[in-house]
């Protein structure tokens, strides 16, 4: 049995992880590896400069002519990675496939109503409208618990 503890910290603080354990087995490598994999971060580029975007940040990521692009509320990077690959990156947080092209932060998301042919529209709150197919509705009523 663990014992878990997790303590709120200022804004102003590093966040960081500690692990203490009794031996450093296969078990505890495993957890710090998927730590480590699991970086609450994406790389994106703009201006030949790379960024490391917060995932907090990040409103949506969208694919456009076999490019990809991390759209923040007032800025959009480059990607080089596959809209795929991105998702996979994101298993098990706030985002999720909304559209073929399209992955969405669902704490982006002000409000969302029903529209056309059993699609939903959501309103983020920078004042964007993103449309979720009909085929991801599901999904986004189990994320929001709806």
């Amino acid at each position: 049995m663990y014992k878990i503890t997790i303590k709120q910290i200022d804004e102003n603080e590093n966040e960081e992880i500690v692990i203490r354990c009794h031996e450093i087995d296969e078990e505890v490598m495993a957890l710090v590896d998927k730590l480590k994999k699991n970086q609450n971060i994406l790389l994106g580029s703009k201006n030949n400069e790379v960024f490391r975007l917060n995932l907090k940040d990040i409103f949506y990521i969208e694919s456009v002519d076999n490019k990809t692009f991390i759209c923040l509320k007032e800025s959009v990077y480059d990607s080089k990675l596959k809209l795929y690959e991105i998702e996979n990156l994101l298993q098990n947080t706030n985002f999720f496939r909304c559209s073929k092209a399209m992955i969405l932060n669902i704490a982006k998301i002000r409000s969302v109503s029903p529209s056309l042919n059993g699609r939903f529209e959501a309103k983020l709150s920078n004042g964007e409208t993103v449309i979720i197919s009909r085929q991801y509705v599901p999904q986004l009523k189990r994320k929001l618990g709806m």
